[in-house]
């Protein structure tokens, strides 16, 4: 699965557990909020203040 920026957060954590630590590195602490795994990840970059084309990056970076 590649992670884009319209890739559903809760989708890509269910796929793939072990990067919900990236998520939570940039600041994005209510993952297991249900708001949160419906949102894009470009949705939630913007209103965490994130870069999404860095975070995507990082999170296909870490399934390689």
């Amino acid at each position: 699965m590649a992670i884009t920026k319209d890739s559903i957060i809760g989708d890509v954590l269910d796929q793939h557990p072990e990067t919900a630590q990236l998520f939570l590195s940039i600041g994005m602490h209510c993952l297991g909020c249900p708001a949160s795994r419906g949102e894009t990840i470009e949705e939630a970059c913007y209103v965490h203040g994130a870069d999404a084309d860095k975070l995507v990056e990082s999170l296909n970076a870490a399934l390689q």
